[in-house]
């Protein structure tokens, strides 16, 4: 009889556990080119149906030069879940615990964002930990449009350990 198939015999990166986190490591995500498609999109899921994210001569009379992007939607780029950070923690990962955001720039169609996410700090606990990252997001012009913090619960290897 052939053993159930294990999710878990093939992890994309070497798994690791708290204490073997650093702070400073970073964990880049996907760069992105938004696109009016992305827009619809994100307008269709969050309902958020404010003209400054469709109507052209509605944002070009605030005096903006294109659509602007939704917030959320900017912030939903940082999701660690896109790039290696739960794939390295795996099974240890508890949850999504905390988010912050300052959005600093606008965005708009065409685009390309590059988010990034670093650990700043490392809160031990009795049997799990907390791991601090800040979330920032910067596009095709180097231009910082997103600073943030993501707060994810990991479970320890064991909780003797250092």
């Amino acid at each position: 009889m052939t053993p159930p198939f294990d999710p878990f015999s093939r992890p994309l990166v070497p798994e690791r556990g708290f204490h073997e986190l650093r702070i400073g490591e970073q964990f880049p995500c996907p760069a992105r080119t938004l696109t009016d498609a992305h827009f619809t999109a994100f307008q269709a899921l969050s309902g958020d149906n404010h003209p400054i994210h469709y109507d052209r001569p509605y944002c070009a009379a605030l005096g903006h030069r294109d659509l602007l992007a939704h917030g959320l939607h900017v912030l939903a780029l940082t999701a660690a879940g896109a790039g290696l950070f739960p794939h390295v923690v795996g099974r240890r990962l508890i949850g999504f615990v905390d988010v912050s955001a300052r959005f600093l720039k606008a965005v708009y169609p065409g685009d390309t964002l590059y988010p990034l996410l670093e650990i700043t700090a490392l809160e031990r606990q009795r049997t799990t930990g907390v791991v601090r990252m800040a979330a920032t997001i910067d596009n095709q012009d180097g231009v910082r449009v997103l600073e943030g913090g993501h707060a994810y619960l990991l479970r320890l290897d064991d909780p003797e350990s250092p």
